[in-house]
């Protein structure tokens, strides 16, 4: 995902998403315990054509579609036909009563400071040929989670996908710092942001979600589950127990969400080429390579277009229900679908980590993309 500036080349790729706010109906298949199977959760969707991508008449809802994979996600979503909720707290609506102050640009941010809005998100929606509606919601506020609960029932009667791609930490995170050094309030904002903000979501949006069999649920994390079975030296305790905890809120409601037909899975980018990535570097889409003098290994990054493209033919993926409860990550879910980034091609970014990074061997990316 989203790789922090600090960071050595091989870790803590995570997203700059917006916390305070990252389909066909099918009969519910389900291999004996294997949402509880480390070996499911580790496994690789096997090649799959890709198939009709279309999600007309779907409602989807994207928590914290403000920026990164989570805003890509959004409008990808859109332009294969969902209607889709984008929610997070940086907007250019305005705030209610005592809730956040309009910078000079006109923007309501929240804590991560960026520019990016939610109103953005929709706008790239709409040149995508989709339906895209803004919602300004602190998803820490179970009042406000509620009445967008509420509203989304109101205006379309049903959710059939939710994507959760709330976090928001990143300016929390004291790096290589013990927890008994490291500022115990940011500590448990990062634990808030990561942990709380997710349950909150679900409390009140999966009732939706399970109307109707073939729903999806989707929390966006940081890392596999192999990968984050082990602390990542160099993060901080708080930082990981965020990030480890989305594979462990897949699993469960993997099992919660079993009797109504529904799916629930982790989904992890790599090295995100995000708003944020591109800023740090002092390049743009178009110049990226440029940043590769400093960073050798950024040859493997990723477009957040090319999570955007895997969530939404996953979405359409009649049968994505073996995978309930598991972690997947772009570039599996790019060889079943045969998506390609941006550039036409497909980077294999973790067997890249696993077999260049790891092993200390140069940056080459022949073979991997």
């Amino acid at each position: 995902m989203d790789r922090h500036p600090n960071t050595h080349p091989h870790t803590d790729t995570h997203p700059h998403t917006d916390t305070h706010a990252h389909t066909d109906t099918h009969a519910h298949r389900r291999p004996a315990a294997h949402a509880d199977s480390a070996a499911h959760a580790h496994r690789r969707p096997a090649t799959h054509a890709r198939s009709n991508m279309r999600l007309e008449g779907k409602v989807a809802l994207v928590a914290g579609g403000t920026r990164g994979a989570s805003r890509a996600i959004a409008t990808e979503l859109g332009r294969n036909g969902a209607t889709v909720y984008v929610t997070g707290r940086t907007s250019a609506a305005p705030p209610p009563a005592g809730d956040g102050a309009r910078t000079s640009d006109g923007i309501v941010r929240s804590e991560v400071g960026r520019a990016e809005t939610i109103e953005g998100t929709v706008e790239l929606i709409t040149e995508a040929g989709g339906r895209g509606i803004a919602v300004r919601t602190d998803h820490l506020d179970p009042g406000q989670v509620r009445a967008l609960a509420e509203r989304v029932d109101t205006e379309q009667g049903r959710l059939d996908i939710l994507v959760d791609g709330l976090w928001g930490g990143d300016n929390y995170l004291g790096w290589e710092q013990p927890v008994w050094e490291h500022s115990l309030a940011d500590s448990l904002r990062m634990i808030r942001l990561g942990i709380d903000a997710h349950i909150i979501t679900s409390h009140h949006l999966l009732p939706l979600l399970i109307r109707n069999p073939g729903g999806l649920l989707v929390e966006m994390t940081d890392g596999t589950a192999e990968y984050n079975s082990r602390f990542r030296v160099g993060t901080s305790l708080a930082f990981y127990v965020a990030k480890a905890a989305a594979h462990h809120l897949a699993m469960g409601q993997a099992h919660e969400l079993s009797g109504y037909g529904c799916t629930a899975v982790a989904v992890t980018p790599r090295w995100l080429r995000s708003e944020a990535m591109l800023e740090h570097y002092d390049v743009t889409e178009e110049n990226w390579r440029d940043a590769l003098s400093q960073v050798p290994h950024f040859a493997i990054s990723e477009t957040p277009t090319f999570t955007g493209r895997a969530v939404a033919a996953f979405a359409a993926d009649p049968d994505r229900d073996e995978f309930s409860g598991s972690t997947l990550n772009s570039g599996d879910l790019a060889k079943r679908y045969g998506i390609d980034d941006v550039d036409g091609s497909r980077p294999d970014s973790w067997r890249y980590l696993d077999e260049v990074v790891d092993v200390g061997k140069p940056a080459d990316t022949t073979g991997y993309r």
